[in-house]
């Protein structure tokens, strides 16, 4: 198995982290293409799956196969480099082991034997009811906003004034947050409510590893899990994170 890269290190930490907000370890696929991640948080929850093309790099080389790859590990090393190092990848196979080199830094990290690894998640078909593209920063405020009052967000779509909009009730105070479909980048809110409750915490971590500028689809069904993607890294880049509902009278 050959693999060998090179990537900024901002544009390899955009790719991981929507992987490392579910995940401490995950099965890397070394695509001839690309790089990809499938993977289901422990308590399953919430599903992701992480693209990086081979045109996101600066220079890529692989002739496929996967490695099972520790992420904490992995992530406090690129936290050494500058948003911009060129960060330099090799495997070496025949001591299951990646070379990570930037800068004055050279860091050897064992690998993980994939088999050990959890077992990659399939990305459910659902018949979505409504759609909203909206940017990273107005998800992080109706996060932020929920946070105040309650461990749960509802995330509803209710008609063109309400294309999207999140609910938060607290024992004592509630809040809503809604955009209009003018207010959004598109939208398709489809005929009716459409609504479905979700842990913030879950939320909240997915939504705090989007740029600001992203624009994020999300999709909605009446209590279904929701499905939010978005492109990073000048559309070389992809991730699609599918959150499970709140099961009524569970925490």
């Amino acid at each position: 198995m050959t693999f060998n890269a090179i990537v900024t290190a901002d544009r390899l930490v955009d790719f991981l982290e929507p992987v490392s907000a579910l995940v401490d370890e995950c099965k890397l696929h070394l695509g001839v293409d690309g790089l990809r991640i499938a993977a289901v948080d422990p308590a399953n929850v919430a599903m992701v799956e992480a693209t990086l093309d081979a045109g996101g790099f600066e220079s890529y080389e692989s002739d496929g196969g996967v490695i099972g790859l520790n992420l904490n590990a992995f992530e406090d090393v690129l936290a050494l480099a500058d948003s911009g190092d060129l960060v330099h990848l090799e495997l070496d196979e025949q001591v299951r082991k990646l070379d990570i080199r930037f800068g004055s830094v050279d860091y050897t990290q064992a690998l993980i034997n994939p088999q050990s690894v959890r077992q990659e998640p399939d990305l459910p078909s659902i018949d979505w009811l409504a759609t909203a593209v909206a940017t990273g920063k107005q998800l992080d405020q109706a996060v932020t906003a929920a946070d105040l009052v309650d461990d749960h967000i509802q995330l509803v779509s209710d008609g063109p004034e309400r294309a999207l909009a999140t609910d938060a009730d607290g024992d004592t105070d509630d809040v809503q947050v809604e955009y209009d479909r003018d207010d959004l980048v598109s939208a398709s809110p489809g005929d009716g409510r459409v609504s479905s409750m979700f842990s913030l915490d879950y939320v909240s971590s997915i939504v705090g590893t989007m740029d600001a500028d992203a624009e994020v689809t999300v999709r909605l069904a009446n209590e279904m899990p929701a499905e939010l993607s978005w492109a990073h890294s000048e559309g070389q880049a992809s991730a699609t994170v599918l959150i499970s509902p709140r099961i009524a009278g569970g925490e």
